[in-house]
């Protein structure tokens, strides 16, 4: 039975990188990335550690072994990683219901990733659920960035209450930026 939890060992900190390099949009197929989705940031085990350190992860657990995440983090990690610098910019100029970003507390999914052989089980829904539980006493919204190429991601987020909010082109890539307004929306239960 899959658990949702936060991180707690440097071994699940070890895992998640292995999920990441596994499913890095570089190490798959044109057509993997078109079926089953992607990341795009590689972040060094040493740079996953800090934000953890900041944030513990969410993480989808079966027997021992980390088979999904979602990296929690907010603009208190700028400066760290160029990718994250960019999308905390982005987010901070964008207006939501009349209001800056830049003026309230916003959390971040700095990565989300569930392991091939768990996709589909509702997954993405409970780590957000627990995501949501573990942040919204001090946040008002939830926001990340989905690459154009990866529409899987896009429904999967969308199924949850992320609504697209703005593009943005950084990375070599086009993005959706999509935000989760956790005053409003609930996490999908079909």
């Amino acid at each position: 039975m899959v658990q949702i939890g936060r991180l707690s060992t440097q071994e699940e900190l070890y895992q998640i990188k292995d999920l990441q390099t596994k499913n890095l949009k570089s190490n798959l197929s044109p057509s993997e990335q078109e079926t089953q989705g992607f990341v795009t940031a590689s972040y060094t085990f040493d740079f996953l550690k800090k934000m953890n350190e900041l944030h513990p992860a969410i993480i989808a657990k079966e027997g021992g072994q980390v088979v999904g995440y979602a990296l929690v983090t907010t603009s208190e990690i700028k400066g760290s990683h160029q990718l994250l610098d960019d999308l905390i910019g982005h987010c901070d100029k964008v207006v939501f219901k009349n209001v800056s970003l830049a003026s309230i507390p916003y959390a971040i999914v700095g990565q989300l990733c569930v392991a091939k052989a768990y996709r589909g089980q509702g997954l993405v829904q409970k780590m957000y659920t627990h995501f949501k539980e573990s942040m919204q006493q001090t946040h008002q919204c939830c926001i990340t960035d989905v690459d154009e190429e990866n529409p899987r991601s896009l429904r999967a987020h969308q199924k949850v209450g992320f609504e697209v909010v703005g593009r943005l082109g950084y990375g070599g890539s086009q993005w959706n930026l999509v935000l989760w307004d956790w005053n409003r929306s609930e996490v999908s239960r079909t």
